[in-house]
């Protein structure tokens, strides 16, 4: 095998249009362009979302709500999850290991949703103040 002999499967790429090639190539005289118009001449397109001088759709709409970028970035743990965890130090990386939160998580905040039977110990961790509660009425500790 020499490189020079190398070439794609047949069928694995479509053969270029010929445009303008007489009739019997079916793309003969307008070259499949149709007649007259601006997408009809050389250069004549336009910018996407253009819409010929009326105003544009998105233009027109109004702008509602917002996306935080940050929230690709943070996970919410329920505190009966946390029981697996019984007497052992929590951390993010605990819990990535663990398969609770996404790999990309930074930020993770502990929200009240279940019972908690275990006593645990939570670093680095936000935690919502019904959960907080759990937490040290079950014996843990928080540490900010």
């Amino acid at each position: 095998m020499f490189l020079n002999t190398l070439s794609p499967a047949d069928g694995s790429r479509k053969e270029r249009r010929r445009v303008g090639r007489g009739q019997g190539s079916g793309l003969g005289k307008m070259g499949g362009r149709g007649h007259k118009g601006q997408k009809s001449r050389s250069g004549g397109f336009h910018k996407v979302g253009f819409e010929g001088g009326q105003m544009p759709i998105q233009r027109r709409l109004p702008k509602v709500g917002f996306s935080s970028h940050m929230a690709k970035f943070s996970a919410e743990v329920r505190l009966d999850a946390l029981n697996v965890f019984a007497g052992t130090e929590i951390d993010v990386a605990l819990l990535k290991a663990h398969d609770l939160v996404p790999a990309n998580t930074k930020k993770v905040k502990i929200v009240k949703s279940g019972d908690l039977t275990a006593s645990v110990t939570l670093s680095g961790i936000n935690v919502t103040a019904g959960a907080k509660e759990a937490i040290l009425a079950a014996g843990g500790t928080i540490k900010e």
